[in-house]
């Protein structure tokens, strides 16, 4: 019995991922407006770094939190809300290009990312697995809300 007990731990992070991306996305799928065709090259290149940066950090976080390596998770989290690859590559003049492609709402979206991996970071310094696994969950249901509100021309899956 203790076997299938860790095998259910393990399968549950997994899961949660599972949920947020079906459910996360299919809220959205109506007010798609892609983004990236707004931004000057520079721009479309920063967000793509930046993305997968996020992407690595967020394959990492699932690892590490299914092995119950708190520390990494915490680093990882911190690592992410830190990213903002965007914001500290940016000249004045890519600032006002950004605001003027990019609509208050993904500006939020994004802020609102950043929030819950921070919320990940101290709950993983916290060892708090559950709120670990309840911020993780929050953060992929943000990446899916706002690839389907955002991207639906990188991620066409998401446009159905």
């Amino acid at each position: 019995m203790p076997e299938k007990h860790s095998e259910l731990r393990l399968l549950l992070p997994r899961l949660a991922v599972a949920a947020c991306i079906a459910f996360g996305g299919f809220a959205w799928a109506q007010n798609a407006e892609p983004v990236s065709p707004k931004l000057t090259p520079k721009l479309q290149d920063l967000l793509r770094k930046e993305m997968l940066s996020v992407n690595e950090a967020s394959q990492e976080i699932l690892a590490a939190m299914v092995m119950g390596d708190d520390e990494r998770v915490a680093t990882l989290a911190q690592r992410i809300h830190d990213s903002f690859i965007l914001r500290q590559s940016m000249t004045p003049e890519d600032k006002a290009d950004l605001m003027a492609a990019v609509p208050e709402d993904f500006v939020e979206m994004d802020r609102g990312f950043h929030e819950i991996s921070a919320e990940l970071a101290q709950a993983a310094r916290a060892k708090d697995r559950p709120l670990q696994q309840e911020h993780f969950g929050r953060m992929i249901d943000a990446c899916v809300a706002c690839h389907t509100r955002y991207a639906t021309n990188r991620f066409s899956g998401l446009a159905e």
